[in-house]
């Protein structure tokens, strides 16, 4: 017993501790993951030459717990929340994602949430929580998978606005203008965070999920409408 109080505890717990999803505070408070540091200071900059974009709207976001929530174009979209935070973010990642040969190492550094797309996602839910009553933030594309069509949105998924409701936390929304390409200016909206306070301390029931779903999709939609009235009296004057 002496022995494994010398060294820091029984090798089980030490395991567990390894493989905790949740990212201690440091002194300062922040949640912070080294690798999204190296990816900000590094990786983006050099994103950012093929692929230039512009935020409009609020950037910073807060230090402490919230829900990233964002129409999802491409695999690179997980770059654009981690530009308005130096606070660690996870990333809910479809299996096939976490567990790609490339991936599967940015995925384990950065404590990615493993999500099923059969249903069966309470695991995933669990750790988000979690992760949220740890004072982290988490980030996810509630279409699901990448937006491959014309159409502005796909199907909504539901769990973003529940997650938000059960820990209490706000959500940023965000959407990204149109699909990026290469070497042209590309637009990412912020929302003002906000949170789902009439929701609070009541059954969730079908019908309420079904709203609170609603309202942020709503949410996500009326961005993109008011950029794009922006940008079309911004052309107005130009022609005048």
């Amino acid at each position: 017993m002496e022995e494994i109080q010398a060294s820091g505890g029984s090798p089980e717990k030490k395991s567990a501790k390894k493989n905790s999803v949740t990212v201690p505070a440091n002194k300062k408070g922040r949640h912070v993951m080294g690798m999204l540091n190296f990816l900000r200071i590094i990786v983006i900059p050099v994103f950012w030459l093929c692929l230039p974009f512009r935020f409009y709207g609020k950037r910073k976001v807060k230090d402490g717990p919230c829900i990233y929530v964002c129409n999802h174009y491409r695999i690179w979209d997980v770059i654009y929340p981690a530009c308005t935070t130096w606070e660690g973010i996870h990333y809910l990642s479809k299996k096939a994602v976490v567990h790609n040969w490339f991936m599967s190492f940015f995925c384990k550094k950065l404590k990615a949430i493993e999500v099923n797309r059969d249903g069966n996602d309470v695991r995933a839910v669990m750790d988000s929580l979690k992760c949220l009553k740890n004072g982290e933030k988490i980030s996810l594309f509630p279409e699901g998978t990448r937006n491959k069509t014309d159409a502005e949105m796909l199907p909504f998924k539901s769990g973003a606005a529940v997650m938000a409701i059960k820990a209490k936390v706000p959500v940023v929304p965000m959407m990204i203008y149109k699909k990026p390409k290469p070497f042209r200016l590309n637009h990412i909206l912020m929302g003002e965070p906000f949170e789902f306070t009439e929701y609070y301390g009541r059954k969730m029931t079908d019908d309420l999920v079904k709203e609170a779903d609603e309202k942020l999709l709503n949410k996500l939609l009326d961005l993109r409408r008011k950029h794009a009235e922006f940008l079309a009296a911004k052309k107005r004057r130009k022609k005048s």
